[in-house]
């Protein structure tokens, strides 16, 4: 994993580098026509995101914990 230190706010961002040039990129976001945060999880590849998710905050915690327990399921 690789945080970008030159991003504003270093814990906002994080990048995970995935083979042939992919990176997943997770942002803490905030739209401003509902005036609400949300977690932006993104595949890119050369600055341009390419596939995107977009999670209410609340359930980050559960998914983070729910993809350990699948890779300890699957020995991954």
């Amino acid at each position: 994993m690789t945080d970008t230190p030159d991003q504003e706010d270093a814990k906002d961002y994080l990048e995970v580098k995935m083979s042939s040039g992919w990176f997943m990129t997770i942002t803490l976001a905030s739209s401003e026509r509902f005036d609400k945060e949300y977690v932006e999880i993104a595949k890119e590849r050369s600055g341009q995101k390419k596939a995107r998710f977009n999670l209410n905050p609340k359930y980050t915690r559960a998914l983070g914990e729910a993809l350990i327990k699948f890779a300890d399921a699957n020995d991954l």
